[in-house]
């Protein structure tokens, strides 16, 4: 079975079951949740200057962030329900070298994890562009703006699906690979930037929203390159623990 096979195989196993609709559902809350609140919410004076110029809209449409956390959960959920019902262990056991098998399995979730980001960010630009006729505001994001909000969902997206995946492949169990991707994703962050200021660019959300482009820590490149890398270290782990562990 060549690589592209085995890629196309994997991507069925996300696309053929019930989890993609569940994290639809939450992506179309979050944006009608948006969209209500551009349309009657307001600041703390009254006022609206949270929708006033072009780069609050795109701050407010800024989606990846939540992308790699969403990204994250569905990993961690797609690679640990593999071991809960252990279907992975018939692909490793068929596939000429296990590593092979998990590039396959990282590959389509990653692919999934960006279409979730991009989609989750697409619909919350709908909704705030929806909403606005109901203000006294129009829509004032640039083409470029637009456009750097999706991609960075799905970079976003794609990063924080291997992340979870990788969690998911080494505990082996769907509770466990969740709570990890939380742990990493969450509640590790704000403890690293006490410990250490300086570490406060480089945590996935800071990054994330520096590839929005509605932060400016870290240039944009660096932020790209630096979320890659969450995704590619625990991703080798995850590797080393495919080719020297038994796969029951």
């Amino acid at each position: 079975m060549t690589s592209f096979h085995l890629f196309r195989s994997e991507l069925r196993k996300l696309t053929t079951t019930r989890m993609p609709w569940a994290f639809g559902a939450v992506l179309l809350t979050l944006a009608v949740t948006n969209g209500i609140a551009v349309a009657i919410g307001t600041d703390m004076d009254g006022s609206k200057s949270f929708i006033s110029t072009g780069a609050d809209q795109q701050s407010l449409m800024a989606f990846a962030a939540n992308a790699l956390m969403l990204g994250g959960l569905f990993g961690a959920t797609a690679a640990g329900r593999e071991y809960a019902h252990n279907t992975v262990i018939a692909t490793y056991l068929t596939t000429p070298g296990r590593t092979r098998a998990l590039r396959s399995q990282l590959s389509a979730i990653a692919v999934a994890g960006g279409a979730l980001g991009m989609a989750g960010a697409a619909l919350i630009a709908t909704a705030v562009a929806v909403s606005l006729p109901f203000t006294d505001y129009g829509f004032m994001v640039p083409a470029a703006g637009f456009l750097q909000v999706i991609g960075a969902a799905g970079w976003a997206g794609a990063a924080g699906a291997v992340l979870g995946a990788a969690i998911g492949t080494v505990v082996r169990n769907t509770g466990g690979a969740v709570t990890g991707a939380v742990v990493v994703l969450v509640i590790a962050p704000p403890v690293v930037v006490q410990l250490a200021n300086g570490a406060a660019p480089w945590v996935p959300t800071a990054l994330a929203n520096v590839a929005s482009g509605v932060a400016t820590d870290t240039g944009t490149a660096a932020a790209l390159v630096a979320l890659a890398l969450w995704a590619v270290v625990p991703a080798s782990a995850a590797a080393w623990s495919v080719s020297h562990r038994d796969v029951v």
